[in-house]
């Protein structure tokens, strides 16, 4: 994978100038774009980067994050806290992301989209009212393990640590987490399935692969 080095201000402004442009791939109103990334890669800070850029181009966009969409503790924490399995495969809601996220946006939907559905602090819904996305507003959907699930995404951004840099970034409490990650490396392969990859290893100096 060649990948060369950028800063953090041109590759938002690069990837807002993209999305400009795209089309939903099936037809529908809405582009969905992926941010993909463990949480020490900070996917999210780059879709909030990126919405914000958007937004100064005139472009609405809705930023969600999947830590809205985790499963109640009673089913996510059923095995254990630090149950590699359930994470990797059960501590987040797909299903209530494909009905109230990915349902409305499709080509017959109502742009009408939950931004979150569960407060896992409080382990309770959130009651968040729906966000009513005007047609060619984006979703900026970012969050981990997020491309092993047909998601019909329009364009994939995957930031990238190497395990290295994965391991020293994740806070001692989650380093058990890093199995799952190990395993979706293999599994769903981000650095080819990905549209874009953005290295953060030296988070001053990214690096993507243009």
């Amino acid at each position: 994978m060649r990948l060369e080095a950028i800063t953090w201000e041109r590759l938002t402004d690069t990837l807002a100038d993209r999305l400009l442009a795209l089309e939903p791939k099936d037809g529908a109103s809405w582009p969905r774009v992926a941010f993909d990334g463990a949480p020490a890669a900070r996917p999210g800070e780059l879709a909030q980067r990126v919405g914000e850029a958007l937004r100064v181009r005139g472009r609405p966009s809705l930023v969600v994050g999947t830590e809205g969409f985790l499963r109640p503790a009673s089913l996510r924490l059923e095995y254990g806290h630090e149950d590699v399995e359930a994470y990797y495969s059960g501590w987040f809601d797909t299903g209530a992301l494909w009905r109230e996220v990915f349902g409305p946006l499709e080509a017959d939907g109502t742009g009408r989209v939950l931004p979150d559905l569960w407060d896992p602090r409080a382990d309770r819904a959130t009651r968040t009212p729906r966000v009513q996305l005007p047609p060619g507003a984006l979703l900026l959907l970012h969050g981990p393990l997020l491309l092993g699930h047909w998601f019909p995404f329009d364009l994939t951004v995957h930031t990238h640590l190497s395990p290295g840099a994965l391991r020293r970034r994740t806070p001692a409490a989650e380093q058990w987490t890093l199995p799952a990650y190990e395993r979706y490396g293999t599994e769903a392969d981000p650095l080819s399935a990905a549209d874009v990859v953005v290295r953060a290893d030296d988070p001053r100096h990214p690096a993507w692969t243009g």
